[in-house]
């Protein structure tokens, strides 16, 4: 799983753009469920998902649903640990 810092974001100037946590989340999962970065990783996927669904993207839960049509109960639980893992380190 990709590590991504979210205390890297822009901190404004000219012409930068500062993004929310929901919408760096929902990019991520973006990136994992499309294999944009190497190969698909739904259960990734989804814990984005879930997250930024979490911090209030709207198009988050969709997505996550789809996702997860995809996925086995195994999987999901491993999505929902891996969320709840994210959660208590960040």
């Amino acid at each position: 799983m990709a590590r991504f810092e979210l205390s890297e974001l822009s901190n404004g100037g000219i012409g930068a753009t500062v993004h929310s946590s929901a919408e760096i989340l929902f990019e991520m999962g973006v990136r994992a469920a499309s294999g944009r970065d190497g190969a698909v990783d739904l259960v990734s996927a989804h814990m984005y998902f879930n997250l930024a669904d979490r911090e209030g993207d709207e198009r988050a839960a969709f997505h996550r649903h789809e996702v997860a049509e995809q996925m086995s109960k195994i999987e999901i639980g491993r999505a929902l640990r891996a969320a709840r893992d994210w959660l208590a380190v960040h």
